[in-house]
Parts: C-alpha cells; structure tokens; sequence
C-alpha cells in the first residue's frame, strides 16, 4: 500500500503531536489531584524522586514521593496501558471485519468478563482466595467467551463474518442474562459488582502493571507483524487470497490475539467502553486506513484519552470518584450516534 510523502509528512505530525500531547498528559496527571499536594509541590517531588528516589525530601511533605510512587503513577501506567489495548484491539478488530463500528467487546468478551468478576465478587469460598480472583475469573471469562464465540461461529472450518456477530451478541447476551440473574439473586454483593462493571482503575498497583504489560505488548507487537495481512484483507477476502494470504487463518489468529489483549486490559480495569470504538474511527480519519500506521497512533491516542478520562474521573468530584467507564461513555455514546448518523447517510 504506497504511501505519498505528504501522508508520511502528516503521520509524522500526528505522531509527534500525540507524544507531546501524552507527555504533557502523564505529568499532568502525576501532580493533580485530592490529597493536598499543590502542583508546585508535586513537581518538586518528582524532581526528588528523579534524583534519589522514595528517600527525597525538600520543600515538599515527606509523604509525597510515596503517594507519587505508590498510588499515582502505577495507576498512570495502567491508564496507558489500558487505553493502548482496547485501542489497538478496535483497530484489529474493524480490519478484520471491515467495519468502522466493530469493537473490542464484540465477541462477547465484555459479557464473559463481567460474568467471570461477578462469580468471583459473589462466591464466598472464592474471595478468599486473595485480591487477584476478581482479575483472574475475569480474564478467565472474558478467553474463554472469545473462544466459545469462535466456535459457535465456525462451520466446515470456515468462519464467516457474519455468523461471527452474530454468535458473539447470542453468546454476549446469554452470558449477560446469568450475570443478571447472580447480582439479583445476592444482592448484598450487588453495589460491588456494578462498581467493577462501570469500570475504574482505583485498585492499580506496579504488580498489576507488570501483569498486564507484556500481555498487551506480545499482543502489540503480534499485530503490527500481522498489519500489511490485515491491510490486504481490506480488499476483500478473495483479492488477499490471490496475494497469497490466507484470510481464515489471518482473521482467527487476530481475533485471538485481541481477545487476550482485550480480556488483559479489562481484567484489572473492568468494563471501559468506546474506547476501542472512538479511537481507531479518528485514527483512520488522521492518518488512513494502512494498520502499519494506524496501530500505533491508536496506541498512543488510546493511552492519551484513557488517560485524561481517568483524571477527570478522579479529580472530577474529589475526593470522591466518578467512573472512568461513565466517562468514556458519555463521551462514546454520542460519537456512536454521531458515527451511525454518517454511516447512514453514505
């Protein structure tokens, strides 16, 4: 897929704009917030915390490099990685089935997710397991939803398109139905459940990090090696097997890959909508359809917006917190309209 100097020129730009925009975003976010750290302050403490780490002091509270290190920017790394999977695994998913409005809940990973947390949030014997049952049910539900999907949806080896979305709202919807009928029927874990469901990154911490980062970097990189095959799936599923590409293949492996950097990302964050739908459709319009380009402006992009949602989540209404998920999604529903408006006018 040729690529004109004037789009090379444009993609640069954006490029740039979206490191300077996600640095700018990164250290915003480190010095605002509830805790009586004036921004001066906090600045002076990263500046300690640079130069000699937890044991800084200087003309800030001696607390600070800890509130810094320990709540602030583990839950900015999560943010960034968060973000950059549901964005990156939208753009896959909408090359794959060449649709600007598929996402990455679509194979009804967002349902076996949020019946995986909810089993575990309800379940007495199993929430004494540790903190990590809810996230670990959650990827659980969230895989094996995506590879039931899959199945269902697979006939004489091939696996169409449209039996695909098909499978995945049927499956999405029954997985949905019995997680309705667990938060009704133990209704003292009810307030607990909606709380993960909304999603927030409240709970993040540097092991959930370093969990959750090289499942999203694997998948990352998986698909910028599988970009041009998803580019030439663009042009149609018989014109990509005259260039030699084996599109079943292709897709199931992608869709694979996504699932798991999906289920990853939302194994600790919960449900966060639009992302992985808004991100990849303004991406295109940017900086084109060509995946070589797209996935990593849609990481960046993804990590940028997921970050600023979360600020605003938490800064918002201090010292109480508002839903990232309510964020995205009041941004995200109207965008949806706004993108179901144009598709129809096409």
């Amino acid at each position: 897929m040729p690529v004109s100097s004037d789009r090379r020129r444009n993609y640069r730009l954006v490029m740039a704009v979206l490191v300077a925009a996600l640095v700018a975003g990164v250290l915003a976010a480190g010095v605002i917030g509830a805790a009586g750290l004036s921004v001066a302050e906090a600045f002076r403490a990263l500046g300690g915390i640079v130069r000699h780490g937890t044991d800084a002091v200087g003309d800030f509270p001696e607390w600070a490099p800890r509130l810094l290190l320990d709540l602030r920017l583990p839950r900015i790394m999560l943010a960034l990685i968060t973000g950059a999977a549901l964005s990156t695994a939208g753009a896959s998913f909408q090359g794959i089935f060449r649709n600007p409005l598929a996402e990455p809940y679509l194979l009804g990973v967002s349902a076996g997710a949020g019946l995986g947390a909810t089993i575990a949030i309800v379940s007495k014997p199993l929430t004494s397991l540790g903190i990590y049952t809810v996230p670990l049910l959650a990827f659980v539900g969230a895989t094996l939803a995506a590879f039931l999907v899959y199945r269902v949806a697979t006939f004489g080896g091939r696996t169409g398109i449209a039996s695909l979305l098909l499978s995945g709202v049927a499956v999405g919807s029954t997985l949905t139905a019995m997680m309705s009928f667990l938060m009704v029927a133990t209704e003292s874990d009810l307030h607990t459940v909606v709380v993960w469901l909304m999603g927030g990154l409240t709970t993040a911490t540097w092991t959930k990090v370093y969990i959750t980062l090289p499942v999203v970097g694997a998948g990352f990189v998986f698909m910028m090696l599988m970009s041009r095959r998803m580019n030439l799936l663009l042009m149609g599923e018989e014109r990509a097997q005259e260039l030699g590409v084996d599109s079943q293949r292709t897709r199931r492996n992608l869709m694979i890959v996504a699932a798991l950097t999906t289920a990853a990302a939302v194994a600790f964050s919960g449900l966060i909508g639009f992302v992985g739908l808004m991100v990849p459709h303004i991406m295109r319009l940017l900086v084109g359809p060509d995946h070589r380009r797209l996935l990593p402006a849609s990481a960046l992009f993804g990590a940028l917006l997921l970050l600023v949602a979360d600020t605003v989540a938490r800064t918002a209404l201090a010292p109480a917190e508002i839903p990232v998920g309510v964020i995205t999604a009041a941004v995200g529903g109207p965008f949806f309209l706004y993108l179901l408006r144009v598709r129809k006018g096409a």
